[in-house]
This record gives structure tokens, C-alpha cells and sequence, in this order.
């Protein structure tokens, strides 16, 4: 099955290190994600560095499922890359992207999956899958302006 890119950006009025100093935080990672995913980080806080894995818990498609993240590559406090090495996904590749300019940061991600299950991962992706992956990056980019609008 072919992979399936997703490409997002927001534009903060923040210093990059302050933005990344936040996304370096896995903690922080359930005051972005919509309530209905059930993001609910089970590994103790641990901080975010090159080699970092750490299990999460989440809700995909209703069902509870258990989510292992790697820190392939952390580049601070330009980029980042996390892969899933246990989860719902065939291949899932986050990197994250820091970009400085007029006055504030760029907030860049490209999503690289591949669902299971052939021709059914292929519906499923279809009917609903891109669509909630939208959707969680589209939540995720309303509360990071709420939390940076109103920082101080």
C-alpha cells in the first residue's frame, strides 16, 4: 500500500525556542490533541532527546490502542522526528519543523503513514482516516494560537 503524506503549518507569535521548548515537552502533547482521541501519555515524564521512546495511549477509530513513539532524529531547536514503533499504523513518521521569521515561528509538520490491512486500510483512509487526521492537526493548531496568544 502506497504512503499517504500530510503536510500542516501555523505561523506563532513566539520566539523559536519558546515554541520548541513546548513541543519538547511531551506533557504537553494532551493539551493539543482533541479530547475525543483519549490521549493519555502513560510513560513517566521523560525528556525529549535523540534515542527518547515513550508510550501513550489512545482511542483510534473507538478502539483503545496502545502507541510506542522513537525520537529518531532531534535537531533542538530547529526539528524533530518521531516514529511509531508500536501502534496502529504500518509506517508513521512525524517531523516536526521550526522556522523563525517576522518575529514569531513557523510551526512545520510532515506526516508520512501507511495503514494496514490492504484494501481495507485503503477504505478506511478514504472514508475516514485523512479526514481525522486533518481534524487533529486542524484542533491542534487552534489550541497552540490559544496557548501562544495568550502567553505571556
Amino acid at each position: 500500500m502506497a504512503d499517504h503524506i500530510l503536510e500542516w503549518r501555523i505561523w506563532l507569535p513566539r520566539p523559536r525556542a519558546e515554541v520548541f521548548a513546548f513541543f519538547a515537552d511531551p506533557g504537553n502533547l494532551a493539551a493539543v490533541t482533541p479530547r475525543w482521541l483519549g490521549f493519555r501519555l502513560v510513560s513517566p515524564p521523560i525528556p525529549l532527546e535523540a534515542g527518547a521512546v515513550f508510550d501513550c495511549r489512545i482511542r483510534w477509530l473507538g478502539i483503545p490502542v496502545r502507541w510506542r513513539s522513537f525520537i529518531r532524529e532531534y535537531d533542538p531547536p530547529y526539528r524533530f522526528l518521531d516514529v511509531q514503533l508500536l501502534g496502529p499504523y504500518d509506517r508513521w513518521e512525524h517531523r516536526h519543523m521550526f522556522r523563525e521569521e517576522q518575529g514569531g515561528t513557523w510551526v512545520e509538520d510532515r506526516i508520512t503513514y501507511r495503514l494496514p490491512l490492504g484494501p481495507l486500510g485503503r477504505l478506511l483512509h478514504a472514508l475516514c482516516v485523512g479526514r481525522q487526521l486533518r481534524g487533529i492537526l486542524d484542533y491542534r493548531g487552534q489550541r497552540l494560537g490559544e496557548i501562544f496568544r495568550a502567553s505571556p
